[in-house]
C-alpha cells in the first residue's frame, strides 16, 4: 500500500478496472446465498451490539436506509435514499484504489465501496475493506449532513496534501475520526467511526476495555499520532460534539503541515501532559501482545 490509510493500492496489485475512476458494476445479482449469509451474520450481531454504543447519527442513518439482515444491500437502492438526503452516492470498486482516485471520488461526494464480501472464516478480521465495512460502517454516517460535508472536504484536502507531501498527517485525521472516532453523547462516549461500527470486537474494546486511552480530540495532536492498522487502537480521540467536524472541514491545513513537520511523531499509545484525558488506559492488552510476539524470537 502506498499510504498507511488503507485508501490506496498501487496499480497492478489487483486487476485495474477498465474505467479510469476504478468503478465497476456492483453485480448484485451475482452474490451467492453463502455471501448473503455472511452479511446476515455480520449485520445481526452488530445490530444486537450497537444500541447504546453507536452515536445517534449512526442509529438514525441505519433507520432511514434500505438496509437489513436478509441480503447485501443493492447500491442503486441505497443511492435512491442517500443522494436526495446529502448528495452522496455509493459507487462499486473491486477493492482498495489509488489515493488520487479515492480522494477524487470523495471530493465529488462518491463513496467507493468494495463490492466483495469476506469469507465465513474472516468474520472478525479482514485487511482489505469489503462491502460490510464500507456500507454498514460508512454509509449510515453519510446520511448525516455534518459527516457528509466533512468527508467531501477530506477528499479535496487529500488531493492538496498529496501535492504538499503531507498525506500522512491528513491520513491520521481521517483514521482517528471517520474510521475510529468516538464522540461525547448522552452523558458518555459513543462510537461513530466505521472501523469500529463494522467490527464486533472493536465495538466492545473501544468503550469497555481498560487498556486504551480515550483522549480529547486536538487536531495538531492527532496529526502527529501514528496508529495501528494490525490490531485494536491504543488510543481513541473523542470529539465533544459531532458538529466539531464542520470546524475541521474549514481549516487551512497548509500552515499546520509546516508547523507539525517540525515536531516528532507520537506513538499510538503516548499520553502528553497537555492531553485532555477522558480515561487513561492501563495498556495491558498491547503490552501482553508485544510480550507474546517476542517469545521464541
Amino acid at each position: 500500500m502506498n499510504t498507511p490509510t488503507k485508501h490506496g493500492l498501487a496499480a497492478g496489485d489487483a486487476g485495474r478496472p477498465t474505467n479510469a475512476d476504478w468503478t465497476v458494476p456492483q453485480g448484485w445479482a451475482r452474490y451467492t446465498a453463502q455471501e448473503h449469509a455472511v452479511w446476515r451474520t455480520l449485520y445481526q450481531r452488530q445490530m444486537a451490539l450497537l444500541p447504546g454504543r453507536a452515536c445517534e447519527a449512526f442509529v438514525q442513518g441505519m433507520r432511514d436506509l434500505p438496509m437489513d439482515a436478509e441480503q447485501i444491500p443493492d447500491f442503486e437502492r441505497l443511492n435512491a435514499v442517500l443522494q436526495p438526503r446529502t448528495g452522496w452516492q455509493v459507487v462499486a470498486v473491486p477493492g482498495l484504489v489509488p489515493d488520487d482516485v479515492f480522494f477524487t471520488h470523495l471530493a465529488n461526494r462518491r463513496f467507493p465501496a468494495g463490492q466483495f464480501i469476506r469469507r465465513p472464516d474472516q468474520l472478525d478480521y479482514l485487511e482489505e475493506p469489503d462491502v460490510f465495512h464500507d456500507v454498514f460502517g460508512h454509509v449510515p454516517m453519510l446520511m448525516n449532513p455534518v459527516m457528509a460535508d466533512f468527508i467531501q472536504a477530506y477528499g479535496a484536502g487529500g488531493l492538496r496534501a498529496q501535492s504538499l507531501g503531507h498525506l500522512d498527517m491528513l491520513a491520521r485525521v481521517y483514521w482517528y475520526t471517520v474510521e475510529f472516532g468516538l464522540v461525547r453523547e448522552a452523558g458518555g462516549l459513543r462510537l461513530y467511526g466505521a472501523g469500529i461500527a463494522s467490527s464486533y470486537t472493536e465495538s466492545v474494546f473501544c468503550l469497555d476495555s481498560p487498556s486504551p486511552h480515550r483522549l480529547g480530540f486536538e487536531l495538531a495532536r492527532v496529526m502527529r499520532t501514528r496508529y495501528r492498522i494490525d490490531d485494536f487502537q491504543e488510543s481513541y480521540f473523542v470529539l465533544d460534539h459531532l458538529d466539531d467536524l464542520l470546524r475541521l472541514a474549514q481549516v487551512d491545513f497548509a500552515p499546520l503541515y509546516e508547523a507539525t513537520a517540525e515536531l516528532p511523531t507520537l506513538a499510538p499509545g503516548d499520553v502528553l501532559a497537555s492531553d485532555r484525558v477522558w480515561q487513561r488506559g492501563d495498556g495491558r492488552y498491547h503490552t501482553v501482545r508485544r510480550t507474546s510476539s517476542t517469545i521464541g524470537t
